[in-house]
């Protein structure tokens, strides 16, 4: 491990002089570095940042066999508001621009399909290489089955080894990286734009997905020093002594974020070792410390919870159809025992369990949303979905119908993914070290797609007065914030809860707090309280629940009304059910009324029929979920 490291960090430097060729022009003084005393601070985090941490261009190994001809460049373009031609012809511009962005391209194999696509036939000595090669130029039909095809030999660790002799593809990755670096730089713009580097990190054990995207804190001067560390054949144990050894050579950031545990089938949050051994306080801690924050919701389905795990959680259905039936290629089927170690709410309480016994929670970790866009477009909006790959692009009509489940003729369909989702950074100001520094300290949150403003303060003293004040400078000086802990103080917590709708979205119907906890003999539980809704003196509880807020959905036109519902929402609450001592952790779900989902408004826009289950699918209720605050005992904290 430490020769592969060595190998990684050297690399790196001559890397910086390859990309060093660039004829564009040089970034200012205040594009480089981490953007530390560039813009003026607010004194708190004053408003939400909206991104997206994992996007992938022509440059993923996938993503460019999937048929994807825009690279890093044209993703930050599109990211940062202006207009792109997409894969498929269409010309693709965001109504809002994003704030921040993570170009999130695969570190094994980087740029080795465009390399394949591009080398000259009979040079290629490998018989299934040469044959992927002419698929890849045969048709978009067969490139994208060539690619379904090399991610399963990933996934049963049979791909052929020009693929996986890193030193061998080590020159490519240096250039490629080194010129993602410097393109990053230049439209990284503090205060209006940031371009945060970035891998995913592929690990991918007989296909479950252990997947993370590694986000840096920044600039070339430090990222330029090392090269993204691969993820077949290693561990994550592996990707930690990197981000270690990263932080020791430069002093400067990373952090790592899971996603796509509803594909792990149980391994993403095990309450034992990788190997099945017990877990170690050492290896939770090491965990706790190199993961702050999970991907919670993004195309490829939703990971908070399932209906098998909450049972009397009549929202817990959300993203989940399709995406329940096994790994990420479908080579090994999902069982309901492996759901606890796939959702996240399971982990949350897992990490109270695991943090009884050995002192630190490996499991405390933030939520964000993300695209997973394998089309360097990151869109997460309903109405402007373009699709997990060029594939299933707007340009294919039908796409919702499609087989999209990567190499079997099974189970998943286009209908099934999700239009995708955003991350959202409470920080003081745009700048790299202050977006890294809200995802360091988990005040993030994650939504579905609409850009709700979702804030959270817990405390143990706070009321409804304190809305006639300066209520978030209460919550900072009396409090916590999402992502936050609270020592246990012989009283009920109380939290500061506040939802605004979109502003250009639908109106709210509820806020929800999901509580976990390990109770008094051991074993874990979790509730869903309604704690504030729209129309409340007409909406009263029936046998503990609270009435559905009714459907404005015309299903012939994909249109609906803000009729229902409400601009705003908020609360000061107190956990009815508090026990003194007890070890918990309290998040916020925020529910919008049902809108239609993107597989209506491709039926409407196209006439596409869909099948009665994708109908009975294309509408929702789109979502937010917060970071959660922790109540531990007074000693623990």
């Amino acid at each position: 491990m430490h020769k592969v490291l060595a190998q990684w960090f050297m690399a790196g430097s001559a890397a910086l002089a390859l990309a060093g060729c660039s004829q564009k022009a040089a970034p200012d003084e205040s594009q480089l570095g981490n953007g530390e005393g560039t813009i003026e601070l607010a004194e708190y985090p004053d408003r939400p940042y909206w991104g997206d941490t994992h996007l992938h261009t022509d440059n993923s190994v996938d993503a460019f066999g999937f048929g994807v001809r825009l690279g890093p460049e044209d993703a930050l373009k599109f990211a940062s508001g202006e207009e792109v031609t997409s894969t498929t012809g269409i010309k693709a511009k965001l109504v809002r621009p994003l704030d921040f962005l993570v170009i999130a391209d695969h570190s094994d194999g980087l740029g080795a399909t465009r390399r394949l696509y591009d080398a000259p036939r009979l040079l290629i000595r490998d018989e299934t290489l040469r044959r992927w090669h002419d698929m890849m130029h045969e048709s978009p039909e067969q490139s994208q089955q060539a690619v379904a095809e090399l991610i399963t030999a990933a996934a049963n660790g049979t791909l052929p080894e020009a693929m996986t002799d890193q030193a061998r593809n080590k020159e490519a990755t240096q250039e490629i990286w080194g010129a993602l670096l410097d393109t990053l730089d230049r439209y990284n713009r503090p205060g209006k734009f940031t371009a945060l580097a970035g891998f995913e990190y592929t690990l991918m054990p007989d296909g479950n997905n252990l997947h993370r995207v590694v986000m840096f804190r920044d600039g070339k001067d430090k990222t330029g020093k090392v090269l993204p560390f691969p993820g077949l054949n290693t561990e994550v144990q592996g990707l930690w002594d990197y981000m270690d050894s990263y932080t020791q050579v430069t002093s400067g950031q990373v952090l790592a974020i899971p996603h796509n545990s509803n594909l792990s089938n149980g391994l993403m949050f095990e309450l034992t070792m990788p190997d099945g051994g017990a877990m170690t306080a050492e290896y939770a801690r090491r965990r706790a410390a190199h993961e702050p924050v999970v991907e919670a919701t993004q195309i490829k389905g939703d990971s908070e919870t399932h209906p098998f795990l909450s049972p009397n959680d009549e929202f817990a259905g959300f993203g989940v159809k399709g995406w329940e039936l096994g790994n990420l290629p479908l080579t090994a089927r999902s069982t309901p025992d492996m759901y606890g170690g796939n959702y996240i709410r399971e982990a949350l309480k897992r990490g109270l369990s695991i943090e009884e016994r050995l002192g630190v929670n490996p499991y405390a970790f933030g939520l964000v949303g993300s695209t997973d866009s394998h089309t360097a477009l990151a869109t997460g909006d309903e109405d402007s979905f373009f699709g997990k790959h060029t594939g299933n692009e707007p340009a294919i009509k039908d796409r919702a119908l499609h087989s999209q489940n990567i190499g079997t003729g099974i189970g998943r369909f286009g209908w099934q993914y999700l239009a995708g989702g955003y991350a959202a950074a409470w920080a003081r100001g745009n700048t790299r070290a202050e977006i890294f520094d809200a995802f360091k300290r988990r005040e993030v949150y994650a939504t579905t797609g609409p850009r709700m403003v979702v804030r959270l303060f817990g405390g143990f003293d706070f009321s409804t007065t304190d809305w006639d004040g300066d209520w978030v400078k209460a919550g900072y000086t009396r409090g916590v914030p999402m992502g936050g802990e609270l020592a246990d103080s012989g009283k009920a917590p109380t939290f500061l809860i506040s939802a605004l709708k979109d502003p250009d979205g639908a109106n709210l119907d509820r806020v929800q707090v999901v509580k976990g906890w390990v109770d008094g003999s051991g074993a874990m539980q979790e509730r869903v309280y309604d704690v504030v809704w729209s129309d409340m003196d007409k909406r009263a509880r029936r046998g503990g629940k609270v009435p559905a807020v009714g459907d404005t959905v015309d299903r012939n036109t994909a249109s609906y009304t803000n009729d229902i519902g409400a601009a705003e929402l908020r609360a000061a609450w107190q956990d009815p059910d508090y026990v003194e001592g007890q070890r918990a952790y309290y998040y916020l779900r925020v529910l919008e009324i049902p809108t239609p989902r993107w597989t209506l408004y491709d039926a409407v826009r196209f006439g596409v029929k869909l099948p009665d289950d994708a109908m009975e699918d294309a509408v929702a209720q789109e979502r937010a979920y917060s970071s959660p605050i922790w109540l531990k005992p007074a000693a623990a904290k």
